[in-house]
């Protein structure tokens, strides 16, 4: 029996510090109390000097620190919540004392006064990760993949269900397949789908959708692989694929006379993946018009599970219409 969203408890996370989003939420937190700190010490006109003193003190341990926990994330991620929390802890304040340390006369004060401030807002920033996490993962987070799948069209189903009773009489071992490949295709999307995936295992389902179009498009609908050069093994969100091979199918294949092509292209790194998708363009007609509900639902599932570090565009151009998503490449 399928859990409902509020059976599911989403478990304390910890923050990815290698993520951009997540050393820009920091820094402008750190610097926002600073800025209110250096208020309260100076409201008149020393308080741009009162806050330059604070961020001289702020800054580089706050960088330090960033930078130490991206190092340790790996490391981090075997433990505990508790004790990866207690080991950040440890790591935040002992970059602290050093920097006290080091620069006693600039930092000035008592060492126990910049550790008591450290803790408190590194545990208020772990806090705040933690609720936002939460919020999240998983009812935010599986409100957006059941708005993406219910952009399956109806009339997918009703055609793919039409195309196999074609080929029922003369090409039975044809139709039986067709109908292996519906069932893992609804298989796929009533899964839960909160974690990433290897890309294989997207291809796979891709390839799948679009056996299913081919049966029903014939040789309308020409697809052009161009995935040599892409690590299967990379790890990329559930259902990016397909929803977009749709639209392509939809848009650029089914309101033309003539035969198109969708175009795959697929490239990657130690650092980033690149995806492109694209098919030819068809003016005019309700085919033309649509709506992005697919697109935006992309983006805003990227944006959970990669925060900063991902991005969806679209490119029109020499007749046709092309999605470029790039993700950070992460491996198994």
């Amino acid at each position: 029996m399928v859990e409902s969203i509020r059976e599911i408890e989403a478990e304390p996370r910890l923050p990815d510090c290698c993520n951009r989003g997540i050393w820009l939420r920091v820094l402008l937190a750190v610097n926002f109390g600073g800025l209110l700190v250096a208020f309260a010490r100076a409201p008149g006109s020393g308080m741009p000097g009162e806050f330059l003193a604070l961020a001289a003190m702020l800054e580089p341990v706050v960088l330090a620190s960033l930078l130490a926990l991206c190092t340790a994330r790996s490391l981090l991620a075997r433990l505990a919540y508790p004790a990866a929390v207690a080991a950040m802890l440890v790591i935040v304040l002992a970059l602290t004392a050093a920097y006290h340390a080091l620069f006693m006369s600039l930092v000035g004060g008592v060492l126990w006064h910049s550790l008591l401030w450290t803790l408190l807002a590194t545990l208020l920033l772990l806090g705040y990760f933690d609720l936002r996490a939460r919020a999240q993962s998983p009812a935010l987070a599986e409100a957006r993949l059941m708005a993406l799948t219910a952009r399956i069209r109806p009339h997918f189903l009703f055609n793919s269900i039409n195309a196999v009773l074609g080929v029922l009489r003369s090409d039975p071992r044809r139709a039986e397949q067709a109908l292996e490949e519906m069932s893992d295709l609804f298989r796929a999307l009533m899964q839960d789908n909160r974690e990433l995936v290897p890309l294989s295992a997207e291809l796979a389902l891709a390839r799948q959708y679009l056996d299913l179009e081919k049966l029903r498009l014939g040789e309308r609908l020409q697809v052009r692989w161009e995935i040599d050069s892409c690590p299967v093994d990379a790890l990329v969100p559930p259902l990016m694929l397909q929803p977009l091979l749709e639209n392509a199918v939809y848009h650029g294949i089914e309101p033309a006379e003539q035969p198109g092509e969708l175009r795959v292209r697929m490239t990657g790194d130690r650092t980033r993946l690149i995806i492109e998708l694209s098919n030819p363009v068809v003016t005019g007609g309700e085919h033309h018009r649509g709506n992005r509900m697919a697109l935006a639902n992309i983006r805003e599932r990227l944006m959970l599970f990669y925060d900063l570090e991902a991005n969806l565009d679209i490119v029109e151009g020499d007749g046709r219409y092309t999605v470029r998503i790039i993700v950070p490449s992460r491996k198994t």
